[in-house]
């Protein structure tokens, strides 16, 4: 099995890859732009394994996507590469357009034109939009984003599946709740409020902080690709989610008790436009035909991540410098 995975460098990406060269004995081609958030140092564990190999290029480089699913000649590609930060997309929203649109539909093209046997999108539970409370999303909900990011996704969402209608190429869409665990780059809540607390630094709380998430640890979500990957049927939509619904706050509160850190660094800042108030998302599809279901609770996955952190601050502080820090000054500076 020989498996093409865009964004791999980045949190997700990394997560899975590292999953598929340890666990099976699959070959791995890591296709990156090493935008700000991708890092080669989340795959030093498997960087000499010589079924593990690492292609810099941009996906919206028609000829070089081509060439390189030409060449490969994949049995499936894993497609995570995507600009998936809100709050960049809303203070830039082209970025999030030309790759998670454009860079889809050359790799959909690629796809095609070599037959690739099986082509998995990787999505996210933002598209569905907010929905008030106990509603959950089953896949064949709306799609009604708030922000450029999900209108993005939601896009290139449509899109994958309409090569599956129009030219029958085997497409499967997995839509996650938020992931959290090791290595993720601290400008999402969890890792940011990590960093932030172990540094005795303000939490910054957007609005009143009851925004409601699903959390999903990493590696329950690679495992849930995986097991798409296998059983999934092509053309369909799999939601993802890890069954556990918290308030910011108090996810938040959680992180502070466990770091040992006191609940005065919270610092309540002016909420974002367009912020979503509750996801909500049902996986009892994938559990249905895939016999997936999320093994790490939260209370867990949460301790396993805050120690991760705190024994890795060599790599929090490389990745927080330069770019990171000037946009976390742009982004934060006017909303205390």
């Amino acid at each position: 099995m020989r498996i093409l995975v865009t964004g791999g460098a980045g949190f997700i990406g990394s997560a899975f890859v590292r999953l598929v060269v340890q666990e099976t004995g699959w070959h791995v081609i890591n296709l990156d732009a090493l935008t700000y958030a991708g890092n080669l140092e989340n795959l030093a564990a498997v960087e000499s394994s010589e079924r593990y190999r690492f292609v810099h290029g941009d996906l919206t480089d028609a000829a070089a996507v081509d060439a390189l699913v030409g060449a490969s000649r994949p049995d499936a590609i894993v497609h995570f590469a995507a600009e998936s930060h809100v709050d960049r997309s809303i203070l830039s929203p082209e970025p999030v357009i030309q790759t998670n649109l454009l860079g889809t539909f050359r790799l959909l093209e690629a796809a095609r034109a070599y037959h690739v046997p099986r082509f998995v999108h990787v999505s996210t539970d933002e598209v569905y939009g907010s929905l008030p409370a106990p509603e959950e999303a089953t896949e064949n909900f709306p799609l009604q984003p708030s922000s450029p990011y999900s209108a993005s996704k939601a896009g290139s969402d449509v899109l994958a599946l309409s090569y599956f209608v129009t030219f029958g190429l085997p497409v499967l869409v997995t839509r996650a709740s938020n992931n959290y665990g090791p290595y993720q780059f601290p400008e999402k809540l969890i890792p940011l409020m990590i960093a932030n607390a172990l540094e005795d630094r303000p939490l910054p709380v957007y609005g009143d902080g009851l925004q409601v998430r699903d959390w999903l640890y990493v590696d329950d979500h690679c495992r849930g690709i995986l097991a798409v990957l296998d059983k999934g049927r092509p053309g369909q939509v799999y939601n993802i989610g890890g069954n556990r619904s918290l308030p910011n706050l108090e996810v938040i509160r959680k992180l502070l008790a466990l770091a040992g850190k006191p609940e005065s660094l919270i610092q309540y800042v002016k909420d974002r436009p367009g912020h979503d108030r509750r996801y909500a998302l049902s996986s009892e599809k994938i559990l249905r035909e895939t016999g997936w279901r999320p093994g790490v609770d939260f209370e867990t996955g949460l301790a396993r991540t805050i120690a991760w952190y705190r024994a890795n601050a060599a790599w929090v502080a490389r990745v927080r410098s330069g770019e990171y820090r000037a946009y976390y000054e742009r982004n934060y500076a006017n909303r205390v």
